[in-house]
């Protein structure tokens, strides 16, 4: 049967023999165009990596939760918004991250980034199609679960958002430190330049002195010897 994602294009949901629930994702835009499509995309690579059975069983434990659904949440979104041509720099100012970590994640150098790019990869082999057991609870409860969810998430977000100013911050101040030793280092380098060039002026100074000095020596040897001639001249005279 067909049924409306929050998206508000058609997924194709149905019924296995066994009563569970069969979600087809293999129509999903691979290159959206526009918000809506790419929206498409980015809960595609969502729920298509949520429903691994490794990330189910990490879902299970409250403290990865919202860490792991966070992460994914972001890698899907930086993924879909690459897929549709954006900059990373833009990437980054909507989903509220650094541009680092969206790199990180559209490299693959995350955990996160890595599973989103093989439920992609899936999608676009046209094998993405998820089985997910129907179990019937109160609609009350689910929807607790769900504002829980959401809940964590967004203190995850805020937490990650803390945690990256005060990273801007100590990079701001590396920064300023850095440009200090700079300054330091070029501060030291003139004064050993001022150094050297005194140190070469004293030396020809010093040599200038010994020329002085050889000459004057020299003048008083010549002085000595004709004052000795003209007094051998006056004595013999």
């Amino acid at each position: 049967m067909g049924e409306i994602n929050p998206t508000g294009e058609a997924t194709n949901i149905g019924t296995s023999g066994s009563g569970d629930v069969l979600i087809d994702l293999s129509n999903i835009p691979l290159k959206p165009l526009g918000k809506r499509e790419i929206s498409q995309l980015e809960m595609a690579l969502i729920i298509g990596t949520l429903y691994r059975p490794e990330i189910l069983e990490l879902i299970h434990d409250p403290v990865e939760r919202s860490t792991w659904v966070d992460s994914l949440a972001v890698a899907a979104g930086a993924y879909a918004r690459m897929k549709a041509g954006l900059p990373v720099s833009q990437i980054a100012e909507e989903l509220g991250r650094s541009e680092t970590t969206i790199r990180s994640h559209l490299n693959m150098k995350t955990k996160a980034g890595k599973l989103i790019h093989e439920t992609y990869e899936k999608l676009k082999k046209g094998e993405l199609k998820l089985l997910i057991p129907f179990i019937k609870a109160p609609a009350a409860g689910f929807e607790d679960q769900i504002k829980v969810l959401k809940e964590e998430i967004e203190k995850q977000r805020e937490k990650n958002k803390q945690l990256e100013a005060r990273v801007n911050e100590l990079t701001e101040l590396l920064k300023h430190r850095e440009n200090e030793v700079q300054a330091l280092k070029e501060e030291v380098n003139r004064l050993q330049n001022e150094l050297e060039a005194k140190n070469k002026e004293l030396n020809t100074c010093i040599d200038n002195n010994r020329l002085l000095k050889d000459r004057i020596d020299g003048f008083m040897k010549n002085l000595y010897k004709v004052l000795e001639e003209l007094q051998s001249t006056i004595n013999t005279g």
